[in-house]
């Protein structure tokens, strides 16, 4: 699976000096499969043109053009793709440093987040398109199309009327961003991520990433969480859903073995078996009576 460290990969820096802002234009031809993505700054990241799914530890969202995400720093899990086969994809991505944030926080004190003051209950914000957002990203077109490349300090102004916005608009945002996702206990983190509304094919590998482990520094710990190994545990909950679905009668197995996390029905038919005794159809068709 392919790795991808930002902002570095997008905007190497020479001489070893990194600026708090980078604003960077980003488009591709190409769609790409979900992709392990390690954000040493935060971001804003807005979608022109395309669709784009992001899994954190403890949430997935699937954005479209329009919908604008703010992303803390941290591991997570994306994707895009393209909205046609003669279309391209496109955002527009504003990457900033803990030191922005400190130095914005500065700046403006009485929006500091107290002590008191607790995160969302997402890592990530989703901000839908209003006029304001609509003209500002306009206007961050205008600017990279003008040329010369923007100087820190411009990048900084953008970055502080983003930021008064967004603290405006959802303050629980700015409150993330300053908890950070480092500040939850190993177990908890681990909790937090395989308990979560995740992608049905998500593998062990990806939930070790999420979880900021080697992988079997994850096994391990996981095994001593769970009683048993993260492979078990996730097939057994899948296979729950499946059979859950299943009694519902709505479903049948040819319908649902993609959403229980099987690329065949063969496989998901084996493994049903295996836990339950019966075939899917069958123990359909049994509880159905």
């Amino acid at each position: 699976m392919k790795q991808v460290l930002l902002p570095d990969d997008v905007m190497p820096c020479a001489g070893g000096s990194r600026p708090a802002t980078y604003l960077v234009p980003y488009t591709t031809a190409l769609s790409s499969g979900r992709t392990k993505v390690t954000l040493r700054y935060h971001l804003f990241s807005f979608l022109l043109e395309g669709e784009k799914v992001v899994t954190y530890p403890t949430a997935t969202t699937r954005i479209t053009p329009g919908q604008f995400l703010l992303l803390p720093a941290g591991n997570c899990l994306t994707s895009e793709k393209l909205a046609g086969p003669v279309s391209a994809y496109r955002s527009l991505m504003l990457f900033f440093s803990d030191e922005a944030l400190t130095d914005f926080f500065t700046k403006y004190p009485d929006l500091a987040p107290g002590r008191e003051a607790a995160p969302g209950p997402h890592p990530f914000h989703l901000f839908e398109a209003d006029e304001f957002l609509t003209n500002f990203v306009h206007s961050l077109g205008l600017l990279l199309s003008a040329g010369p490349e923007l100087s820190a300090s411009f990048q900084q102004v953008k970055l502080e009327e983003l930021l008064l916005y967004a603290s405006r608009q959802q303050p629980a945002a700015l409150h993330t961003l300053r908890a950070g996702v480092h500040e939850t206990a190993e177990n908890q983190r681990i909790r937090a991520v395989v308990e979560a509304d995740l992608p049905a094919h998500i593998t062990v590998e990806e939930l070790a990433f999420l979880c900021h482990m080697s992988l079997s520094t994850f096994k391990r710990r996981f095994a001593r969480l769970y009683g048993t190994p993260p492979n078990k545990w996730l097939t057994q909950q899948r296979l729950a859903v499946a059979a859950q679905l299943l009694r519902q009668g709505t479903l049948k197995a040819s319908d649902l073995y993609d959403q229980a996390g099987y690329e065949s029905m063969s496989s998901f038919i084996h493994s049903f078996k295996q836990v339950y005794g019966l075939t899917p159809k069958k123990f359909q068709m049994q509880h159905a009576s």
